[in-house]
């Protein structure tokens, strides 16, 4: 870059701080995420898809089953009847009979089916 591109470039930075361009931007006065944590190779695809809010929809079906057993309890927590409770255990038991048994995408399943009686159990005493 020349001198007189940087110039240029300094001159437009200065006029948008003079309009006020760079107020309230988001993130400003707080630390950068991840500083100080080791920079990982996939970093620019965590970034994306924490700035997209990409959720569990983009994760092979693997994965998606894994992580929504992991959060079972949490997502349980949160139904107000036992009948609605056994329906979510007995709807994901059915997903993941259906991984079990056809290919699935991803890596293979480390679990298996829930103990639905189990599940209420936990639940309940959760509740109490």
């Amino acid at each position: 870059m020349s001198d007189r591109q940087a110039r240029g470039v300094d001159r437009q930075i200065q006029d948008a701080e003079a309009r006020g361009e760079f107020k309230n931007l988001p993130g400003a006065g707080k630390p950068l995420p991840g500083i100080g944590q080791p920079l990982r190779e996939d970093w620019w695809l965590h970034q994306q898809a924490t700035r997209e809010n990409i959720g569990l929809d983009a994760l092979p079906p693997a994965l998606k089953l894994a992580r929504e057993v992991e959060e079972l309890p949490a997502t349980l927590e949160a139904l107000g009847d036992e009948a609605a409770v056994r329906a979510a255990v007995e709807e994901l038991n059915v997903r993941i009979k259906k991984a079990l048994i056809g290919p699935i995408d991803g890596p293979p399943l480390r679990f298996g089916l829930r103990d639905t009686d189990a599940e209420v159990r936990a639940w309940r005493e959760r509740r109490a």
